[in-house]
């Protein structure tokens, strides 16, 4: 079958979730037996979030070939399960670079480059990529930003131009937001009126119509912006505030939103799909009861975003054992030895958070020397797992100034140090160890038996590592090294043995948990929180 091709586009503000209806959607085609992958277009002028501050943009997600992504990567691939890659996500920076590169090669032929045709060209080049190179049978494609923004407008542009040549393997999904006038007691459907408005001022009618609101809509309000919005009254859709957003794709199937899709694009309905296993882990949630207490400590813990895939992992994992998660977010530039005890009192477990940079750090400190001593369920991520390595170091091999050359470039012993292949970069866009890269687990350790299996493969994003001329002192003190890659030797896991469960990884083990499949080291973790 010919790609069909849909682009969500979202107007009267951001954030209204144009990525969990992506998501959504993408469920409901692939669960009719489709292959279905969902890309996203951000408007702004960086090559890639990897150098964003996460209050900008919140975290930073990884694909497995090593593309430093947009969050939302992390909403598809934990709808979907299907991995991405750098096709995936491309922001006007990386468009504009391409283009420029073209230029200065001549590829252009000393034609002048203008935004049309070169900037929306190389655009199209890249949403009809996923289905030419990787042959979907869909391609959801979801363009950052609010319909009416000017960085948005060479997208736009794009999307009306392909909706011409792709015709009915094309179309428009517009989600726009109805709020509700309190004093008034009235919806208000104007927002999204002028929001389609503007999209059609730049060449696009939209095919269907998803309103976010937080009350319900009636038939009548419904086909009030059917009208005026010049869109079938089967094709407009509610998209109501639900207690998870996991719920949204059962909500669509309710109303058929998967099926309005597949007849505008000429497809075959066919039964209606159960989607069993998904309503199952929605059953876990609504019936867990008994609460598991985790602390996740980290310096960013005031915007929830920047942890996104972890906090997904850890709540996938706490559904799994039956228990309803309660995550504090517990900030490591407040930690001190004197709070520390009141600050992870009552907790199950706590999680160092993974990050880059000194601020916060001997908070962390504090927290695993706690924890450690305390015998506390502790799982350290990236940075987390380096902060693990440091503290042992000092506080049970007894070098005092032990740190990572990234904290302290003259620190005598180095137990972290900067990776051999990084010493010569100079750029700090994409250039670190990025990616899925295979790890071997000591036969019998506790992350082995976490995962039960010797080979697992996860995703990378440090430019430090481990200095294994520490390695022996570290295995004789009672910290062992588990988990190496077996091509470079790089200490991947260390863990404790002697401890109940505490367990540090330098890889990023959230970025492939998933709805369905939630990664098996979390899932281990909390069932330790749950016994202690």
């Amino acid at each position: 079958m010919e790609t069909k091709y849909i682009f969500v586009t979202g107007g009267v503000t951001s954030s209204l979730g144009k990525g969990i209806i992506s998501a959504s959607l993408a469920k409901l085609l692939q669960s009719r037996g489709y292959s279905v992958t969902i890309q996203k277009f951000d408007p702004y002028i960086n090559i890639d979030p990897g150098t964003l501050n996460p209050y900008e943009h919140g975290e930073c997600y990884v694909t497995v070939d090593g593309h430093e992504a947009d969050l939302d990567l992390g909403h598809y691939e934990r709808f979907i399960n299907v991995e991405t890659t750098r096709d995936n996500n491309i922001t006007t920076g990386r468009i504009y670079q391409n283009v420029i590169q073209k230029e200065r090669r001549g590829d252009y032929l000393g034609k002048t480059v203008q935004i049309i045709p070169h900037i929306t060209d190389e655009i199209k080049r890249n949403v009809k990529l996923l289905g030419t190179k990787h042959k979907f049978d869909f391609v959801i494609t979801e363009i950052g930003g609010t319909v009416g923004d000017i960085e948005s407008l060479p997208f736009l542009e794009s999307v009306r131009q392909l909706k011409w040549e792709l015709g009915k393997n094309c179309l428009v999904i517009h989600l726009t937001y109805v709020p509700y006038i309190a004093a008034a007691k009235e919806l208000k459907t104007k927002p999204t009126q002028h929001s389609v408005k503007h999209l059609q001022e730049v060449g696009i009618q939209p095919d269907i119509l998803v309103l976010r609101t937080e009350h319900e809509l009636t038939s009548e309000v419904r086909r009030k912006v059917a009208l005026f919005c010049n869109v079938e009254p089967k094709a407009v859709f509610q998209s109501i505030d639900v207690p998870s957003v996991f719920e949204v794709p059962l909500k669509m199937q309710e109303q058929g939103l998967d099926t309005v899709v597949l007849e505008k694009t000429g497809m075959p309905v066919g039964e209606t799909p159960s989607l069993a296993p998904w309503r199952g882990f929605l059953e876990k949630i609504y019936k867990a009861e008994e609460i598991v207490r985790i602390g996740l400590v980290g310096k960013y813990v005031e915007l929830p975003d920047a942890y996104k895939s972890i906090n997904e992992a850890l709540f996938q994992a706490a559904t799994y054992n039956n228990r309803k998660l309660k995550l504090e977010f517990i900030h490591s530039e407040k930690l001190t030895n004197e709070n520390i005890a009141e600050a992870l009192s009552g907790l199950d477990g706590i999680v160092v958070a993974p990050g880059f940079g000194s601020r916060g750090i001997d908070g962390k400190f504090v927290a695993l020397k706690y924890a450690r001593e305390n015998n506390i369920p502790t799982m350290g991520i990236c940075l987390g797992m380096q902060c693990m390595v440091i503290e042992f170091a000092r506080n049970v091999l007894g070098y005092e100034d032990a740190n990572s050359t990234e904290m302290d470039v003259k620190t005598k012993h180095n137990v972290i140090d900067l990776m051999e292949e990084q010493k010569s970069v100079s750029n700090y866009g994409g250039t670190m160890r990025l990616g899925a890269y295979e790890c071997e687990l000591e036969e019998g350790s506790n992350a082995a038996k976490a995962y039960g299996s010797t080979n697992v493969k996860e995703r990378h994003r440090h430019r430090f590592e481990f200095n294994s001329d520490y390695k022996e002192e570290f295995e004789k003190a009672g910290m062992k090294c588990v988990g190496k890659n077996p091509e470079t030797d790089l200490v991947e896991v260390v863990e404790i043995p002697g401890l109940k469960w505490f367990i540090g990884t330098q890889y990023h083990p959230e970025y492939t948990s998933t709805v369905l499949k939630p990664n098996p080291l979390f899932v281990d973790f909390i069932k330790a929180a749950i016994t202690k």
